[in-house]
């Protein structure tokens, strides 16, 4: 029987880092040991074996990438993990920020050679903002790496972030073999299924046993330093975002991740209260709340399934039960909420707050959207981020075109594109953050509702959401700028600029109008 209550068991998380720093294989090394799967890449189904990769979409594993987020809930020790693997390469960042916006904590994942790259840096910059704590995991120690003592000085100087290494590397590259526990004085060899080896110490003669000469006298002298350097680990400026817990080891061989997945048990926040626009909501409430942080359609290919992925902030939630959708008023029957390992599901007969719910629908549900046992809340936090790159659809069968104005509808709706629809009649846009995601949608277009399509440029490079609290002189502006104004999916105006110029231009000919790059879910929306 649990020791702790249903809320206190949750550990809700999310992984981070630059593309090929070894994110998915870490998810997969911590699935292994939650159960989860029997072999790292694949699971048993039926009579026969089938990938079941957290990365499941076609183009992410013909490129090796993530491009959405897969969510993953698994049990271990005493602890209910609900993992978040989102995507590493920055086209698509949309996805990651609103998959960032459920989780309570995160793993940073740092390859040991390379340092913090870009991309790292931009989603840690993320995780500040919402003050997320987070996890580091240097990886790759048995490959060729950077000295321990200049990665964690980068961390500190880059992120402006504190560090305390918990575990220290024996050795590195050819020569990794092991890790030491600053804490505990345990050795932990590299080899599998070996026992941990109390030491004494540092000076113990026992690390000598099992490395050469000089990786075992470089390794005492390391975890002196470490020890007299550092700060002692202090979990409540963790807590706060300004201290992070480095763990060194590597994922492809399973190693190191003991560690992390501890250590989350151990210091890594419960689920946190959550602001909604009128009040904070506590996860110990007995009423359920929750808000939907992403959609994903077209996940089982012989089904045309639509699933809303929840974090539950509150409550209970109970198979059946009624749930009311704040930004319609109405209730919607959660008849068949469900867990996820990546692709793989199973119906979830109850979710406490910080789990992470599948619910199938069709169309009822979007983006942002606050479900409630009845109280009237809504959720803030989720945007919607103005693209950087404009294309106009190409169709080359125009009896298709109702088929695909639905297609692009579903493909807004779910996230991986915003659509945008002229004042002036002209075809449909999409807006993406970076040009990956225009082969996504093609792929997606192709494989899932037969539609073969191409892109055409804009004249557009830029656009806006409008507002302003003069409503004659927004309808005045729109009605100034025709073929410049378009709706988004929600009905909301946006103006679209040839250029940076031209936008400057016209925000200095119309004070009273308010040009926005992000723009938050509300209700009344739909």
């Amino acid at each position: 029987m649990p020791s702790k209550d249903h809320v206190a068991r949750r550990r809700t998380f999310a992984i981070i880092s630059h593309p090929d720093a070894g994110k998915t294989t870490l998810t997969e090394k911590l699935l292994l040991f939650g159960g989860a799967i029997q072999l790292a890449g694949e699971v048993r189904a039926k009579a026969n074996r089938r990938q079941t990769r957290s990365d499941w979409m076609g183009i992410e594993r013909e490129r090796g990438i993530s491009v959405v987020t897969s969510v993953m809930t698994f049990e271990y020790g005493d602890c209910v993990y609900n993992l978040l693997d989102t995507p590493g390469h920055e086209d698509f960042s949309e996805d990651t920020y609103r998959t960032l916006t459920a989780v309570d904590s995160a793993i940073m994942v740092i390859d040991a050679a390379k340092g913090i790259e870009a991309r790292t840096r931009k989603l840690f910059e993320v995780c500040r903002l919402r003050d997320i704590p987070i996890l580091t995991f240097i990886n790759k120690m048995d490959r060729e790496s950077r000295d321990p003592f200049d990665l964690l000085d980068e961390i500190e100087k880059t992120l402006a972030l504190d560090t305390v290494a918990l575990t220290w590397p024996i050795g590195r590259g050819r020569g990794f073999a092991g890790t030491y526990d600053l804490r505990a004085n345990l050795v932990r060899l590299l080899e599998e299924d070996s026992e941990p080896i109390k030491v004494a110490g540092p000076e113990d003669p026992k690390i000598a046993e099992i490395s050469s000469d000089a990786d075992a006298l470089l390794a005492m002298e390391e975890i002196e330093l470490a020890r007299e350097a550092q700060k002692p680990f202090d979990v409540q400026a963790f807590l706060e975002g300004h201290l992070t817990p480095v763990f060194f080891g590597s994922a492809l061989k399973k190693f190191g991740v003991q560690d992390l997945i501890d250590a989350l048990a151990e210091f890594a926040p419960e689920p946190q209260p959550v602001a909604a626009a009128t009040r904070q909501v506590d996860p110990r409430e007995a009423k359920m709340s929750g808000f939907v942080f992403k959609i994903q359609a077209n996940m089982d290919p012989h089904h045309r399934d639509r699933i809303a992925f929840m974090r539950v902030s509150s409550g209970k939630l109970t198979r059946g039960m009624k749930a009311r959708l704040a930004r319609t008023g109405k209730n919607i029957a959660l008849n068949a909420p469900q867990f996820f390992f990546a692709q793989d599901r199973q119906l979830a007969e109850e979710a406490y707050a910080g789990d992470v719910v599948g619910i199938p629908n069709h169309g009822a549900l979007r983006i942002g959207d606050t479900l409630t046992e009845g109280e009237n809340l809504v959720f803030r936090g989720v945007p919607s981020f103005a693209p950087e790159i404009l294309r106009r659809v190409k169709l080359g069968d125009a009896m298709k075109a109702k088929k695909l104005r639905e297609a692009l509808q579903q493909m807004a709706e779910e996230g991986v594109v915003q659509l945008f629809i002229p004042h002036d009649g002209s075809p449909a846009m999409v807006g993406v953050v970076g040009a990956l995601q225009l082969d996504v949608l093609a792929e997606r277009l192709q494989a899932e509702y037969g539609l073969p399509v191409s892109f055409e440029t804009s004249r557009f490079e830029i656009c806006r959401w409008i507002s302003s609290d003069q409503p004659a002189e927004l309808e005045k502006f729109i009605r100034a700028y025709p073929t410049a104004m378009a709706n988004d999916l929600d009905g909301a105006p946006v103006f679209l600029a040839q250029s940076a110029f031209n936008l400057r231009y016209d925000q200095e000919r119309w004070p009273a109008i308010e040009f926005t790059d992000i723009k938050d879910y509300q209700v009344g929306q739909g």
